[in-house]
């Protein structure tokens, strides 16, 4: 029972969550009619650079010259029209407080009232004001949508999730019915997906599963039809695989699970290519500007010394004088350039190991992919479903090891160029323990390892959580490869010191010798040697975790045996004012 509640609240979330972004789409009769205020008060400069940044989206430069104008001497028209621009800017930099305040000073008999109902109740909607949103969008239910500019189907959707969270099931029922019918008349996909996934959990709620399961079905079937629309491919892949969970069809559920941590995957995927593009760009602005630098300290150099020649001329001693200054400026230049040459050198040292390593792995995997794939094509040609079972397993353990690379890869281009953010805060450290093992289940239970954990509740420490999550997630990783078919994997804490909190990552997998241990605790800015490629790999992993633990003031200690297994313990700084 108390899993089935907690699934209905989470559809309910992630579902509210997209309906709350439709809105009003249609702009034509406003933009008309402001262009037209715009032309008939030329003269208010500020008005017209407002209006115009109002519609390419620029909500800072509309917040800076609507309040200019608001400053002067304004009618109605002009005051409605700028506390308009005012509320929407504020609307779409996510400070309701403010937007509400700037709707509320807008009087009721602008042209465009009806607007401002509808972000307020949009406004309430998602402040959980429902019977305040009712009111807002009561006021427009009546509008005629042919001599207004916005969507009738939105408000009866918005108007029936306000009254499913008021628990009045009948009502919420009939909006929300109404609200598809015109929406399949427009062929809206994207508002029918979120339309279908609120009828389901309407009838979810009430243990109406029989109802409420072909409207998930639905809003499956209809995003997988639609372009791009990745979040929503996601709510609706994991509302199926709660529902299946719900039913104890496991297997489904499964299917369903993988398919939501691949939409969920390709969404981070797409936030870390934007990271790294935007940590291309600032790259680039660094060193054109070094470049100007440069430009104009030869610049200076070469004025300077034409005038200490022109100087020369005239007297011997400040010829001289001017002769040795530039003498030792030189030395110095000298000096200061040859240490950027050693530290540039250094940095490339370490950059062309680094991409020598990573193209050598990356290769090796898309050459083991390669192979793999053509004994795949082999097998399944002959029916033979157990070796094909093991290709897909190997396949995607093969791909899991490649993304945990570029991951790693990118985590240490982002800690190498000081562009991470690092914020250290109080963490329980168990809360963080068990939210990363869950991610790492299924390949454990491939591997058939059991898996214990047993770290104190009391222990907090004082840690960035990015970057802590990172430090787990690689040594856990490198258990699981590690151990062998029925292994253990523990992780447990260690009694804490009057400074120190100490977790223990322990496994009884391959182990290592001495001097690999030694290797791989050795402080050096270049990543630890190649020895074998099947068990040292890159040594990415383990040189980004030192650098983070060492970021957040804490230790790393090995202890070793090989053919025992390895036990990796991480000292990280106590929060001592935890209550």
């Amino acid at each position: 029972m108390m899993i089935r509640v907690f699934f209905i609240a989470l559809l309910s979330v992630l579902n509210t969550t997209f309906v709350f972004s439709q809105k009003e789409s249609d702009y034509k009769l406003m933009r008309f009619e402001i262009k037209k205020t715009g032309l008939k008060y030329s003269e208010q400069i500020n008005f017209n650079k407002a209006q115009r940044f109002f519609f390419e989206k620029e909500w800072d430069s509309t917040l800076v010259y609507s309040m200019k104008q608001l400053s002067g001497k304004n009618n109605a028209e002009l005051s409605n029209y700028c506390h308009y621009f005012r509320a929407i800017s504020f609307f779409e930099k996510k400070i309701l407080k403010e937007a509400k305040k700037e709707f509320n000073l807008i009087s009721s008999d602008f042209k465009f009232y009806y607007k401002v109902n509808f972000s307020l109740g949009e406004i309430a909607l998602e402040q959980s004001e429902f019977k305040i949103a009712l009111s807002h969008f009561n006021a427009i239910e009546k509008l005629n949508e042919d001599f207004y500019d916005f969507k009738k189907s939105t408000v009866f959707h918005n108007l029936g999730l306000c009254y499913l969270h008021l628990e009045k099931f009948d009502k919420a029922e009939e909006y929300l019915f109404e609200s598809v019918k015109l929406q399949e008349v427009q062929k809206d996909s994207l508002m029918l997906i979120g339309s279908y996934m609120d009828i389901a959990t309407l009838y979810y709620v009430q243990y109406k599963d029989d109802q409420a399961i072909p409207y998930f079905e639905k809003a499956y079937h209809l995003s997988k039809k639609v372009k791009k629309a990745y979040e929503l491919k996601q709510n609706a892949t994991l509302n199926m695989a709660v529902v299946e969970e719900n039913r104890k069809n496991f297997p489904s559920a499964l299917t369903y699970r993988k398919e939501y941590e691949t939409w969920k995957d390709f969404l981070n995927d797409q936030n870390k290519v934007w990271a790294i593009a935007d940590l291309e760009k600032k790259f680039a602005i660094k060193q054109k500007q070094k470049e100007v630098n440069i430009l104009a300290a030869e610049n200076k150099a070469k004025i300077a010394e034409r005038n200490g020649f022109l100087i020369s001329s005239v007297l011997l001693f400040v010829l001289l004088g001017t002769g040795v200054y530039f003498y030792r400026q030189k030395i110095r230049s000298n000096k200061i350039i040859l240490a950027q040459k050693n530290e540039l050198d250094e940095l490339n040292a370490t950059k062309d190991k680094l991409f020598s390593i990573v193209s050598h792995d990356l290769r090796s995997s898309v050459n083991a992919l390669k192979v793999s794939n053509s004994k795949l094509l082999d097998n399944l040609e002959s029916k033979n479903y157990t070796e094909l079972d093991v290709l897909l397993h190997k396949n995607s353990s093969i791909a899991s090891g490649a993304y945990n690379l570029l991951d790693n890869l990118l985590n240490w281009a982002l800690l190498q160029t000081q562009q991470s953010y690092f914020y250290q805060e109080s963490l329980h450290l168990s809360s963080i323990v068990q939210h990363v093992e869950y991610n790492y289940r299924p390949l454990m239970l491939n591997k058939n390892i059991s898996f214990v954990i047993n770290v104190t509740a009391s222990d907090y420490v004082f840690a960035d959580l990015d970057s802590l999550k990172i430090i787990i997630r690689n040594f856990l990783d490198n258990a699981i490869k590690f151990s062998k078919e029925n292994g253990t994997i523990s992780i447990y804490s260690r009694p804490a010191s009057e400074e120190f909190c100490y977790l223990v990552i322990e496994d009884t997998g391959l182990g290592m010798n001495e001097a690999t241990r030694k290797e791989l605790l050795k402080e050096t800015i270049l990543l630890s040697k190649k020895q074998n490629d099947d068990i040292i790999g890159t040594g990415l992993g383990m040189q980004l975790c030192k650098s983070l633990i060492r970021k957040n003031e804490g230790t790393l200690d090995i202890e070793s045996e090989e053919n025992v297994g390895t036990r990796i313990i991480i000292a990280l700084p106590k929060f001592k004012n935890h209550g």
